[in-house]
């Protein structure tokens, strides 16, 4: 866990999750995608030790809505295809 993650904690989540919710949470999971580095996985965007604080609140909304690791997987795979 990174030191502003430390003092800040992790985001909150919303009373209850809704369709636009659903949204936000898989693109913060798709631009917060962890990328190697040397000292281990860093986030893509702020490049934060992964998770950082947008992964998990995404993944977070995920999981209160039920949703599943396959459905999940399948939403960041679609959300992330090349549009032909």
């Amino acid at each position: 866990m990174d030191s502003i993650d430390r003092i800040l904690g992790d985001i909150p989540l919303p009373p209850y999750v809704t369709a636009e919710d659903v949204t936000f949470a898989v693109r913060a999971i798709t631009v917060h995608a962890p990328e190697q580095w040397p000292e281990g996985p860093r986030c893509r965007n702020d490049r934060a030790p992964h998770p950082c604080r947008l992964h998990r609140w995404g993944r977070r909304v995920l999981d209160l809505r039920g949703l599943t690791d396959r459905q999940i997987h399948t939403l960041v795979a679609e959300q992330t295809a090349p549009v032909r």
